[in-house]
């Protein structure tokens, strides 16, 4: 998470890097935020963002989560204002559907850069509508 954090840092999308981190690790220490299919959505309210933030980690590997069964291989770090709450319920569960499907979840894993990672992603959202 730390690695994901500072690139939300790197790009002036949060104010105070360790705080935000902090702030996950706390939810992470409360409840777990990881789920089936080795995906995890570590994620804070806080006044550290102006707008509702996502960065993504990809491990081929795996990140052990507590409580979780499996290696994480997708890792949607989320920081949403703490006025967003639905905002954040909807990106969440958007991004839930998404990751729970197979195919959509292959091609996450197998994308060569990060623009087709982000091409493939946008491409599935629409999918849902």
């Amino acid at each position: 998470m730390r690695e994901i954090v500072d690139l939300l840092q790197a790009n002036g999308k949060i104010s105070d890097a360790e705080k935000f981190l902090a702030a996950l690790i706390d939810r992470e220490r409360n409840a777990s935020t990881s789920a089936e299919h080795g995906i995890a959505f570590p994620h804070a309210r806080t006044d550290l963002v102006k707008e509702i933030v996502i960065c993504i980690g990809r491990s081929k590997e795996g990140v052990r989560f507590e409580n979780s069964g499996e290696p994480v291989h997708l890792i949607f770090v989320i920081g949403v204002p703490k006025q967003m709450i639905q905002d954040y319920l909807v990106c969440v569960g958007t991004l839930a559907r998404l990751a729970k499907d197979d195919s959509i979840r292959a091609t996450l894993l197998e994308a060569k850069t990060k623009a087709e990672f982000i091409e493939q992603l946008r491409n599935a959202s629409l999918l849902l509508e």
